[in-house]
């Protein structure tokens, strides 16, 4: 809203451009909704503004904010459930700060190569707040997957789909995320009984595992038996 002023006369002015702004007596922003005003911005010339101006301007704000509110709902009547896939965004996420060490890598070489990657920006605070910062949803979410993965903490009785890595005999070793690996004995392999883990497994297969606690030895221990429901 915009104000010209001269004596006892003035006039409110809506959507006022460059001209209005710079010879008139008043600048003021109204933001809001149907439901009423949200924010407010005002530079004015005549120092105190009288009571009348200022009830004018908001009416007129209010009238000219709730026909402009009309013609965007013409096109879209309610917000979208997300962002264009490419609209620039920021996605947060919170890791312990004990698992920093592990995003960024020796040298900062892991963190450089998830933002080379992913084409985004990311910030890591001290006490673990994680912020991504992307051109795209594609990019967000290929970032934000790779620092879930690498600070991933398996939790007990949750199903992961990991690889194969090592198989002997009697055992196999699964790993379910970066740097994550867990023991998986035969006898947890199937429903039946297997004489051999390579009977069924081989390195390189990906399957679904779950995760039972850990042993003695602090080793993650994991049954494929449990994962097939």
């Amino acid at each position: 809203m915009g104000l010209v002023h001269e004596a006892d006369r003035y006039v409110v002015l809506s959507d006022i451009l460059g001209e209005e702004d710079h010879l008139g007596d008043m600048d003021f922003k109204v933001a809001g909704t149907r439901q009423g005003v949200t924010a407010i911005q005002m530079d004015n010339k005549l120092g105190a503004l009288p009571e009348q101006v200022l009830s004018e301007a908001l009416e007129q704000a209010r009238r000219g904010r709730e026909h402009i509110l009309g013609e965007m709902e013409k096109i879209l009547d309610s917000p979208r459930e997300d962002l264009a896939a490419s609209a620039p965004r920021v996605q947060t996420l919170r890791i312990r700060p004990e698992r920093i060490g592990a995003v960024i890598g020796p040298g900062g070489k892991t963190i450089q190569e998830i933002q080379a990657n992913a084409s985004c920006r990311i910030d890591i605070r001290d006490d673990g707040l994680v912020r991504i910062y992307s051109d795209d949803a594609i990019g967000a979410r290929k970032a934000r997957s790779r620092i879930e993965a690498l600070t991933l903490e398996p939790e007990v009785g949750k199903v992961y789909t990991g690889k194969v890595i090592v198989v002997r005999d009697f055992f196999a070793v699964v790993q379910i995320a970066p740097h994550v690996e867990g023991r998986l004995h035969v006898s947890e392999v199937e429903n039946r009984r297997v004489g051999k883990v390579g009977d069924v497994l081989s390195v390189g297969d990906e399957t679904r595992v779950r995760v039972q606690g850990v042993d003695r030895q602090g080793r993650i221990v994991l049954s494929r038996r449990a994962a097939m429901g």
